[in-house]
């Protein structure tokens, strides 16, 4: 064990704890139980097989209410892997459930045995037909196949609020939809084509042309059963027109019938039967769409109604006029967005009855806007509005920001609710559809019911289909609680069926809480031809039991989490995944979900229990080690959680006070510090890489991989010593050049002027000259601190550079210009919580200007392109993206090159400082689909803002990444056209 190896028992919950009666059972402390752990180990491989018991207990949250433990868990890589799996399970007499983003709300991504993970290696988007179609992975985001297709003016049908994060294969799955889908854009109407593997190992292609007679010959009793079924359905003409009837609003409660009626052969019913099937009917491992127009032109309006009657009796009005989007929110839901950061404050004093509509209107042209906007016009011209509150405009707008504060305030329904709830309550989202024309009566009696079973009552949702949303909170390690939500769901049911004859699951599928209510819906026939159709394609109940059917009536209230109190910052929680796309530990350890999720079964354990011990084990390296802190999970998470935050408060748990004490005195030194790190790159330099790696790999042997960086062959030579001469007179701006840019130079090879001299050069020539302050040295932005957790380093830092600053600006009369993007974050932003009282009021009088805003902004206005480069490659990085400097870097890179390109997988590259050098292993999984891209054709230029993030994305795609000022310095510096980067 390496010297200053963490005491995992540093990181124990404190605080009394009573044990949670859902707790992972002691037996489960060692993992995957035997045979089935290596039975599947040599059926897989070790790589493919996830056994310790934090494995199970990471997956087994998802974004519903339940919780179920797998036995293992099978990461697979091809559909060879499924087969694979399939068949051990057959003969096994073993269970399977499939789980890719784990975003569903209704469990149908849980399972008790085997579980198989199928995101890490399913992602992938081919478009075809420039863009008309395209084929794409079970995977892929929404979102990423959206911005694949974008390019062509194309969009998938489906469009989930959760796009960041569901992936397609879950869309199909669950015939999700969202907000425009409605009963005509979404997976059922527009899927081309499927590719899945049957129960049985069959693989069927129904784009094949041959698919029929390949199935015929392999599945003979499947086919004749299908069909038999269908012969059936259509010999009842009452059952026929039931079923039709069923699908004229939103529904994907059970399976979809009417694919007997749809399909004419064995193959183009399985294809209508796989959509919506959860999982139960076989594995989706490919997807052809057919996509629709990107129409680009948006006209939207926010309209306030004085009742929840006078709103509704306009949605039809704007479908009509041709609105692809009419959203409903109630006066509860807009009274508690307030607390989401954006929405108007002076919504919290609306009405009790106030309603508002959000529409929206896309157009491929002008013309085609401009006739929607006079229809809209002549229906708002027959509306009776009201403008409660300033804030309220009741006007259409062309404009993307009030555009997207809008929607903004829609999708804070989630975020309002779930983030407020008491803590240690579960969260149910819900939702049901029922004719447009019920639409206002049924709200009332939501809102009704709600208010009487002591639920918060309020409700949004896609009016424009009838299919409306709302959220229910409730204590599950309290019978009582239970007792309360159980009384609820019965008499729910009962209201959508018997009183508006809706669909008790319009978009988020059956899965485990509405199984107990199929038959109330549909009737014991149709609901008979499900359970027929489930044994015809699946007779040995392999795949994914309990889902869509169960005969159990109290099915909905087995496996309810509980949600035992955690960390401050992360008990919000609703464990809905969206902050996992741009985690990069993801494909490696852990996500932010994941982080939280075991820290919560930690909290259910009574202290120094089997199971508590071994996930402490895992945590420091899972957990903790390997996030890079960059906090982008803040960014996507619908209340605001930085998990970041949480593995570096984690961090400093674990420091001895002697490790603190250094840390501290490391930053009152830091002049020292930094001059010995500029000779020890220097002297690595000269020594060569190989010895060096030799040497560092051996201290981290003996004292720890989390304390001794990695030598890495990419990392670049020393900066100079000496920073350019510059004058205080006459400057627009003070410059500070970043510490690591002052301690490294540039990539090897590269030949011109450094950053610092690059950045002072353009902003002379621009006219826009900048001073460096002489006493630079020994200063930095305290995110070296703050990333490790070095808190009383952190607090000296941070005071230092904000003093410091103060003076170098005159007290704020110039802004202060940072040459490196993280930098720019920490100053801004990150020292803020750390500052004495007098220096937070400094802090205020600063103005803090990254180089690349400075350059887009203040410089390129003023500046001559004399050259460019033919393409660039353009890696945004996570602090850009928390800065909102993101357009600014494309502005700069667009001005050099000919053709700017953003890989599609760009995220953060996880070098985060030094911790891709203390564990290289994340950087390369996280920049593993970027590089991907990257090397997959050659750019002339790469280009980023962050000395760190170059590094880091050098090591991981092996092109030589550089800032985008050095590459504004050579488009613009008089001389030669043959200037070149080498």
């Amino acid at each position: 064990m390496p010297l200053l190896e963490p005491d995992p028992r540093s990181l124990r919950p404190t605080g009394r704890r009573e044990p949670s009666p859902d707790r992972v059972p002691d037996r489960l402390a060692a993992g995957t139980p035997e045979p089935l752990r290596s039975e599947l180990i040599a059926l897989l491989g070790a790589d493919k097989v996830c056994w310790k018991v934090s494995d199970l207990v990471r997956y087994a949250s998802d974004a519903s209410p339940y919780r179920f433990v797998p036995r293992a868990v099978v990461v697979a890589e091809d559909i060879d892997d499924v087969s694979a799996v399939l068949s051990y399970a057959h003969g096994k007499g073993r269970e399977v459930v499939f789980r890719a983003a784990g975003t569903s709300l209704n469990g149908q991504a849980q399972g008790e045995d085997i579980l198989v993970d199928v995101r890490r290696h399913w992602a992938g988007v081919e478009v075809l037909d420039d863009g008309l179609r395209a084929r794409v992975r079970p995977g892929t985001t929404v979102a990423r196949a959206n911005a694949a297709l974008a390019r062509h003016g194309r969009v998938l049908g489906p469009d989930p609020a959760s796009a960041i994060a569901c992936t397609v294969g879950g869309v199909v799955a669950n015939n999700a939809s969202g907000m425009t889908a409605g009963t005509t854009r979404n997976s059922y109407r527009t899927v081309s084509s499927l590719t899945f593997v049957l129960p049985s190992g069959t693989v069927v292609d129904t784009g094949d042309p041959r698919a029929d007679e390949d199935l015929a010959h392999a599945e003979p009793r499947l086919c004749a059963a299908l069909l038999a079924l269908k012969g059936e359905i259509e010999a009842d003409p009452e059952l026929t027109a039931r079923i039709r009837a069923k699908y004229t609003i939103k529904n994907t409660n059970g399976y979809r019938l009417d694919a007997f009626l749809d399909g004419s052969t064995p193959v183009e019913i399985l294809r209508g039967l796989m959509v919506g099937s959860e999982g139960t009917f076989g594995f989706i491992s490919e997807v052809v769409f057919d996509t629709l127009p990107l129409d680009r032109l948006v006209s939207t309006a926010l309209l306030f109604f004085p009742s929840l009657p006078a709103a509704a009796a306009a949605v039809p009005l704007f479908n009509e006029a041709g609105a692809i989007a009419v959203e409903l929110m109630d006066g509860n839901t807009l009274r508690a967005s307030v607390s989401v950061k954006g929405v108007p404050a002076d919504w919290a004093g609306l009405p009790k009855d106030t309603t508002a509509l959000l529409v929206e209107f896309r157009a491929p042209a002008p013309a085609a806007q401009e006739a929607y906007e006079r229809a809209a016009a002549q229906v708002l011209a027959g509306l009776e509005l009201v403008a409660p509150a300033a804030s309220v405009t009741n006007e259409f707008t062309r404009d993307p920001g009030t555009i997207a504060g809008y929607w903004k305030a829609r999708k804070a329904f989630v975020t309002a609710v779930g983030g407020t709830r008491p803590s240690g309550t579960t969260l149910i989202t819900e939702d049901f559809a029922v004719p447009p024309s019920s639409l206002s009566e049924a709200c009332a009696a939501l809102l009704e019911l709600q208010a009487r079973h002591g639920f918060d009552a309020a409700v949004a949702g896609h009016a424009a289909h009838g299919n409306l949303h709302f959220l229910l909170a409730f204590d599950a390690s309290k019978p009582s609680d239970v007792d309360r939500y159980a009384a609820f769901m019965d008499e729910f049911c009962r209201l959508t069926v018997e009183r508006f004859d809706g669909s008790l699951k319009a978009e988020h599928a059956t899965g485990r809480n509405i199984a107990p209510f199929l038959e109330l819906e549909w009737g014991p026939r149709a609901t008979e031809l499900m359970w027929r159709t489930k044994q015809a394609i699946d007779p040995d109940g392999v795949l994914a039991p309990r889902i869509v059917l169960d005969r159990d009536p109290r099915a909905h209230l087995r496996g309810l989490k509980t949600i035992p109190k955690v960390e401050l910052v992360a008990d919000p929680c609703i464990e809905c995944g969206f902050c996992e796309p741009s985690c990069p530990s993801r494909d490696l350890t852990t996500t932010p979900r994941q982080r939280i999720v075991l820290r919560r079964e930690m909290t259910r354990q009574p202290a120094g229990s089997p199971v508590e011990s071994a996930l402490l084990d895992s945590y420091g390296y899972d957990a903790v080690d390997t996030c890079a802190g960059d906090s982008t999970c803040a960014l996507d998470c619908p209340v605001g959680i930085d998990t970041g935050a949480l593995m570096k408060g984690f961090r400093h748990q674990r420091h001895s006070a002697r490790e603190e004490r250094i840390a501290a005195l490391a930053a009152r030194n830091f002049k020292a510090v930094e001059a010995s790190a500029r000779l020890a790159v220097a002297a690595a330099d000269k020594i060569g890489d190989r010895l060096v790696e030799r040497v560092t790999g051996l201290a981290r042997k003996a004292v720890r991989p989390d304390l001794v960086p990695e030598w890495l062959p990419r990392i670049p030579g020393a900066a100079s010593s000496r920073l350019p001469r510059t004058e205080r007179v006459g400057a627009f701006a003070v410059y500070y050049p970043a510490c690591v840019n002052r301690i490294f130079g540039e990539p090897d090879g590269f030949r011109g002027p450094s950053l610092p001299e690059a950045l002072v050069a353009v902003s002379e020539r621009a006219g826009r000259p900048v001073w460096i302050p002489e006493k630079v040295a020994g200063t930095c932005c305290a995110t070296i601190w703050h990333s490790k957790g070095y808190a009383e380093g952190n607090v000296v830092m941070a005071n230092r550079i904000v003093e410091a600053a103060w003076g170098w600006t005159a007290g704020g009369l110039l802004p202060l210009v940072v040459d490196a993007s993280s930098c720019t974050l920490g100053i801004a932003h990150e020292v803020v919580p750390y500052l004495s009282d007098d220096n937070r009021e400094l802090h205020r009088e600063l103005t803090v200007v990254d180089s690349v805003v400075w350059a887009a902004e203040e410089l390129l206005p003023r500046l001559t392109v004399l050259r460019t480069a033919r393409s660039a490659v353009l890696h945004p990085t996570c602090s850009m993206r928390h800065l909102g400097d993101e357009a600014q870097l494309r502005a700069v890179a667009a001005a050099c090159a000919d053709e700017v390109v953003v890989p599609d997988d760009a995220g953060c590259c996880a070098f985060a400082g030094d911790r891709g050098m203390l564990h290289p292993e994340l950087t390369e999984s996280a920049t593993a689909r970027e590089a991907a891209e990257v090397r997959a054709r050659p750019y002339e230029a790469h280009l980023s803002a962050n000395r760190m993030c170059e590094v880091g994305l050098e090591h991981g795609t092996g092109r030589r990444y550089y800032s985008v000022i050095l590459e504004l310095e050579r488009a613009t510096r008089p001389g030669p056209a043959y200037l070149r980067r080498s």
